[in-house]
């Protein structure tokens, strides 16, 4: 959207508004879009701190159990060999970011990325100590007194206190948080878990109420490639300048054509109420995260001018363009980019949901013995030795039965005919044994196959699984 022309003087008197260098104290914003961010930033936050507090089955609900080498969320537990699980995960996440991008903008910066929810927890404190902006602002420029120092250290008691529990409740989800938290308390808590909590907390005390804004404006990668998703169909929140240039300051119920001026008043509420410092009224800056505050802002101020709503909107640049209208919901959706990037993200979440209804709930890994290469046994066999590796990935004990073949007499040992009970999200290592006729194993490897059957132990027979895996036997 092309720069609209303002007065040298009134441009200034807006930038002056949050001088460069200094920290901005964005004025507190009401309206329908700041009380969705309230309504989002409850919602995640209850997430990130409540979940690590449930219990399911007798131990933590949502439990990522690096040391055990097991995560648990819920019913379902992973382990290692369930790592191609995340990975789907995180391409279901990657393509649900630039299909949304390429939709709607930086919705998700505005409203659900970490920094931004914790950047307004710290807002929220800073408004609830110190006031308003106005009042920030004059505190700010005064000298220290007792009152200022008293002020200023609840503010920093209320941030540390936040910071701190955001800290241990992170370290929650790596380690059992009920025993966590009397252990920190009592000074017995493991010393990773600690120090994985001071970390957290740490950064979330530097980038949350120190850098701030800073974070958007200078780190986040983010921000920087988002115009390679954006066209001329997307999302944003834009200023319409055909409605409001020219602006200027008027009488409440003046009548702006009379005036000869658009909607525009020039209070600069827009840019007052902006977390991230930036005149919208510029166009579309990569500094904007989305948030809306200044629609909230700007709506207030039409209202009490009795002027239509939307001067600053969700909209986008074709509609600005009058190439259509805000309700023509099918120029939006219905284009190639949004096409390709929400058929690959279909296809990542399929795959995930396929590969968590299709995994194993036991894993056996087979390891050769190198120490003894092939021996003959006492009935005159040769014998190979291997290492089962069982991991039990369920909150159920299984039975599991063991075959062998690969040759036309092949025999398999260490494993009961009446079956092996592998207990509850456990990893055994049993020692097995296959022997077979020298005549039939020459000097080399050869191909065997283990086969498992498998179910919960007192299941019916019905419910048995196969699990195939291959091996190689040496023979002289």
């Amino acid at each position: 959207m092309s720069e609209p022309n303002k007065p040298a003087a009134k441009q200034k008197k807006v930038f002056d508004i949050h001088p460069e260098g200094q920290r901005i104290h964005p004025k507190k914003a009401t309206g329908r879009f700041a009380n969705l961010r309230i309504f989002v930033l409850l919602a995640t936050q209850i997430f990130f701190y409540g979940v690590p507090w449930l219990m399911w089955n007798n131990r933590q609900a949502v439990w990522f159990d690096i040391g055990g080498r097991h995560f648990y969320l819920f019913d379902i537990v992973l382990v290692p060999s369930d790592l191609f699980l995340l990975s789907g995960l995180l391409m279901v996440c990657a393509f649900g970011l630039f299909w949304w991008t390429t939709i709607a903008g930086r919705l998700w910066c505005g409203y659900a990325c970490p920094q931004t929810v914790y950047t307004e927890i710290m807002l929220w404190i800073d408004h609830l100590v110190e006031g308003d902006r106005n009042k920030r602002l004059k505190l700010q420029k005064e000298p220290w007194h007792a009152r200022k120092i008293a002020i200023k250290l609840t503010k920093y008691l209320l941030i540390i206190a936040v910071a701190a529990w955001t800290g241990i409740t992170f370290a929650g989800w790596f380690v059992p948080i009920r025993e966590f938290v009397p252990a920190l308390f009592t000074g017995n808590a493991a010393s990773g878990a600690i120090t994985a909590a001071a970390i957290y907390g740490t950064f979330t005390w530097l980038l949350g109420h120190i850098m701030r804004e800073k974070v958007c404006l200078h780190m986040c990668p983010y921000a920087r490639f988002q115009s390679a998703m954006f066209d001329h169909d997307t999302l944003i929140i834009s200023y319409d300048a055909e409605r409001g240039e020219p602006r200027g300051a008027r009488k409440k119920n003046a009548n702006p054509q009379d005036e000869k001026l658009g909607d525009c008043i020039n209070c600069t509420m827009c840019v007052q109420v902006c977390p991230v410092g930036i005149d919208i009224r510029d166009g579309l800056q990569y500094q904007c995260i989305g948030c809306a505050a200044c629609i909230d802002a700007c709506d207030e101020i039409m209202d009490k001018m009795q002027y239509p709503r939307g001067l600053i909107r969700y909209t986008t640049e074709a509609v600005l363009k009058h190439e259509y209208s805000d309700a023509d919901i099918k120029k939006r959706l219905l284009r190639p980019k949004v096409a390709l990037y929400g058929g690959f993200l279909a296809l990542a979440a399929s795959a995930v949901i396929a590969g968590l209804i299709t995994r194993q709930t036991l894993h056996i890994d087979i390891f050769k013995d190198r120490g003894v290469m092939v021996r003959e046994n006492k009935q005159g066999l040769l014998e190979n030795a291997y290492s089962l590796k069982i991991n039990n990935a369920s909150e159920k004990p299984q039975t599991v039965w063991a075959s062998v073949r690969g040759f036309d007499d092949i025999y398999l040992t260490g494993i009961p005919e009446q079956g092996l009970e592998v207990p509850a999200g456990t990893l055994i290592t049993v020692p097995v044994q296959v022997a077979t006729q020298p005549e039939y194993a020459d000097k080399g490897s050869h191909p065997i196959e283990f086969e498992f059957r498998y179910r919960y132990s007192g299941a019916p027979e019905s419910d048995t699984r196969t699990l195939k895996e291959k091996a190689s036997f040496i023979g002289e």
